[in-house]
């Protein structure tokens, strides 16, 4: 195996040592027309691969082989997705990547940013992959992020998808202190107190 294929798993190779086995579909169903996403491709599509390229920024509707990438980036817009384009889990539902992520990288709150700014957006969304190697699961990664987004973008209304933190209530408190209208971070501090 390369070191490309160990470092990013996908598919069967990603699948292979969780207890529980995936049964392949047998005849594979045919899907509804209205399902059907077209390519992405385009102008507008490329441009913005480029900005996030050039900022070495993730989305996840890239990493996850989300179906609609082409009318979301056709439209200007995407989910982006900051600690890496590996996750530390391997969640057979989610398309991301699994495998020892590489280390975070110092500039992507202020890339982020720019490219925030750069696409004049006014309304973002972010998530992260997991990142269960680190001692605070990225928890103050993600509050450099939010505090870098809301220094140098004002006016703009930020969603914020937080990881669990494996359930490490400071973890999630860091989180809300800066975005506290997260409701999955509400969420998750409600459901643990239960």
């Amino acid at each position: 195996m390369s070191d490309k294929q160990t470092k990013y798993q996908r598919g069967a190779a990603k699948t292979a040592r969780i207890p529980i086995k995936i049964e392949p579909t047998v005849q594979p169903l045919r899907k509804p027309a209205w399902i059907r996403a077209k390519s992405p491709a385009g102008p507008e599509i490329q441009r913005l691969k480029k900005v996030l390229r050039d900022k070495q920024l993730h989305t996840v509707c890239e990493e996850a082989s989300c179906p609609n990438l082409g009318e979301c980036f056709a439209h200007g817009t995407a989910t982006f997705m900051i600690m890496g384009d590996i996750c530390t889990r391997r969640c057979p539902f989610c398309d991301v990547a699994h495998g020892r992520p590489d280390p975070l990288d110092a500039n992507e709150p202020q890339h982020l940013a720019e490219t925030i700014n750069a696409m004049g957006l006014s309304y973002v969304v972010v998530t992260s992959v997991d990142r269960d190697d680190l001692p605070d699961g990225g928890a103050a990664f993600w509050a450099e992020t939010i505090r870098e987004i809301r220094r140098s973008c004002p006016g703009v209304t930020l969603e914020t998808l937080i990881p669990d933190f494996r359930g490490r209530e400071e973890h999630i408190q860091k989180v809300i202190a800066l975005d506290p209208d997260n409701a999955k971070a509400q969420d998750l501090l409600k459901r643990m107190s239960e």
